[in-house]
């Protein structure tokens, strides 16, 4: 069933793929902590497969999802991959044996990384990779991006993304190639869920100034913005929708470039996201909802 919009464009360019303006977070298919396998793998594979019905064709993930566990699920559930689907994935991080996340952003790191994704995704090209930049002392953001560049020359990588940078990054990084979007955080919760350092408006601003995607993560504030005694209730139940609709709905309203990409691990509540596209907000609506109006 095609995605209907209530707001804005309903399709957006990611390098030279054409995406739907609502995609899909794979960190919530692995079992608690983004760590190892699901309880029930079969119901994994069911939201994907009925994201692909409802339309999406851009699935975010990332090798250390599990690790490994995400990539693998959407490999068994979708492979051989429809024709307009788009896999992007995530390099910068690895995950220890205690469960913790670490930086792996040098040259190896990232190779290796790719090598990763390739393999459990079955793909011989990633569409799309995302530098996920994570402060450290082992090498610089151009370092990174640099290598990740070298990385994309040998044909490996189709486009190349950001993800947790700040404006002066993204200002650097189009300097030296073309960014197909951002991956950052940015929700309506305000200032307590905004990473307020990344400047997350003048992100957001160059983003539309260039057409750039903008992707943004945790975009229902890991639950906080849907609990049912939440602030969001009051003006949900005016909107004639759940909280978390009109959570994403707000920023699909937000900005033409915002491609929001909500994860779970259950049909139904991938089916209430989706709803999220067919809930109007008034300007005056939109003011009143979030800071970041």
């Amino acid at each position: 069933m095609p995605l209907r919009f209530a707001h804005g464009p309903e399709t957006i360019r990611v390098g030279d793929f054409k995406v739907r303006r609502f995609g899909f977070g794979a960190m919530r298919l692995p079992g608690k902590e983004v760590w190892g396998e699901p309880d029930d793998p079969a119901r994994a594979h069911a939201v994907l497969r009925r994201a692909i019905e409802h339309g999406i064709n851009l699935i975010d993930t990332a090798w250390y999802y599990g690790p490994f566990v995400a990539n693998r699920l959407i490999a068994e559930a979708l492979h051989p991959y429809p024709s307009d689907l788009v896999i992007a994935t995530k390099l910068g991080a690895r995950r220890n044996p205690d469960k913790s996340w670490v930086p792996a952003l040098t040259a190896e790191a990232l190779l290796e990384g790719v090598e990763h994704d390739l393999r459990t995704l079955r793909l011989e090209q990633l569409p799309l990779v995302h530098l996920r930049w994570v402060e450290q002392t082992e090498v610089t953001f151009e370092e990174a991006l640099d290598a990740l560049i070298a990385i994309q020359a040998t044909g490996k990588i189709r486009h190349i993304g950001l993800s947790g940078i700040t404006f002066e990054q993204l200002e650097i990084a189009v300097a030296r190639t073309p960014i197909a979007c951002v991956q950052n955080l940015f929700n309506m919760g305000g200032p307590g869920h905004q990473l307020d350092t990344a400047r997350p408006e003048a992100v957001l601003a160059a983003c539309e100034e260039r057409g750039i995607a903008f992707l943004p993560f945790f975009p229902l504030a890991i639950g906080s913005l849907t609990s049912a005694g939440g602030a969001l209730a009051a003006a949900a139940k005016r909107h004639n929708c759940t909280p978390a609709q009109l959570a994403l709905a707000w920023l699909l309203a937000r900005s033409p470039v915002m491609l929001p990409i909500p994860g779970t691990s259950k049909v139904a509540h991938l089916d209430e996201n989706v709803g999220a596209l067919h809930v109007t907000i008034d300007h005056t609506a939109l003011a009143e909802l979030g800071p970041n109006a």
